[in-house]
């Protein structure tokens, strides 16, 4: 298993160009996928698409309440339109259409949240996207996955386009490397076991996972028995794979996410109704300050020596 500290910045890939590569790769062979954007072509890495399929390609400007309008009406007639869009414009500007035309209408629309999470760590709370989790995952009709590295999102999106129904993918700006995971199968709606352990279970989902294994790796070396699972499906929620996890006694989730509401939020809820532990949630807690990605995952604890610290804490109590 590679520690982080190992990796070469080439090891360390953009989640972005996985999913638009494999967007491009499925629409040749079927005519019925389309992007709808908010004038997002070159954030949403669809450049290469747009010249392909130019006819596939409706960009509606500034207007995501449009855009999800736009896709729904396009499913209704029978395409599969991924609407893809920034994370916290895409799910904050357009929620009412999400909840009204999408999921409540069932229909089949692949919603794709870019540059998520605290991405534009820079430009602040108004551009962070931290709560969508908590929002979408209400509205039981949408898959909420969000992958852990370029070949989850890969396999996520050809999942996406082959499933009948609405679908939320949450898709990382920030470069993360592959997991070092023999004979992977993407399974959504399961969780996937990076590392195996009895004394207390680490839950991560999408960015975290990576930092979540290192921490695993560390407490190793001090005899700590970590069991860290990639939840990378937020809803419908593995339930079997969190039963198994309060089973140590003691739960820590990390996101890079809003704490209320997200994979801690649910996993709290599942647990308190199912199976009483001790459950310690890692993310974001309420608007966060301007500055740097790194600054911002720092000071919420969200790196591999933060997430080892917060597991001593909890075993020691």
């Amino acid at each position: 298993m590679a520690d982080a500290t190992t990796l070469t910045r080439s090891e360390y890939k953009d989640c972005r160009t996985a999913w638009s590569e494999t967007l491009s790769e499925l629409a040749k062979a079927d005519d019925r996928i389309v992007a709808v954007v908010n004038d997002s072509i070159g954030s949403s890495k669809l450049g290469d698409f747009a010249k392909a399929f130019p006819e596939r390609t409706i960009n509606v400007g500034i207007a995501e309440q449009l855009m999800v309008g736009v896709g729904a009406g396009l499913a209704n007639g029978g395409k599969v339109p991924f609407v893809s869009a920034a994370g916290c414009f895409l799910t904050g500007r357009a929620l009412e259409q999400i909840k009204a035309d999408v999921a409540y209408s069932g229909y089949n629309v692949k919603l794709v949240g870019q540059s998520s999470g605290v991405a534009y760590g820079e430009l602040g709370a108004t551009h962070h996207s931290i709560e969508d989790l908590g929002w979408l995952r209400q509205l039981g009709q949408i898959t909420v996955i969000v992958p852990a590295d370029s070949w989850e999102t890969a396999q996520a999106v050809r999942w996406a386009a082959d499933h009948d129904g609405p679908v939320y993918l949450r898709v990382s700006r920030m470069k993360v490397p592959d997991l070092d995971i023999a004979d992977r199968v993407f399974r959504p709606g399961r969780a996937e076991i990076v590392c195996k352990g009895s004394d207390i279970a680490v839950l991560a989902c999408g960015t975290t996972v990576h930092l979540a294994r290192d921490a695993a790796a560390a407490l190793s070396k001090d005899g700590i028995s970590a069991r860290v699972l990639n939840v990378s499906t937020i809803n419908p929620l593995d339930e079997e794979a969190v039963a198994e996890a309060a089973a140590t006694g003691h739960i820590v989730t990390v996101e890079e996410a809003h704490i209320r509401g997200g994979l801690g939020g649910a996993v709290a809820e599942w647990t308190a109704a199912n199976h009483p532990c001790r459950v310690t949630r890692m993310g974001f807690d309420g608007f966060r300050t301007t500055g740097s990605v790194e600054h911002l995952f720092e000071d919420a604890g969200l790196t591999a020596k933060g997430i080892a610290a917060q597991v001593r804490r909890v075993l020691s109590r």
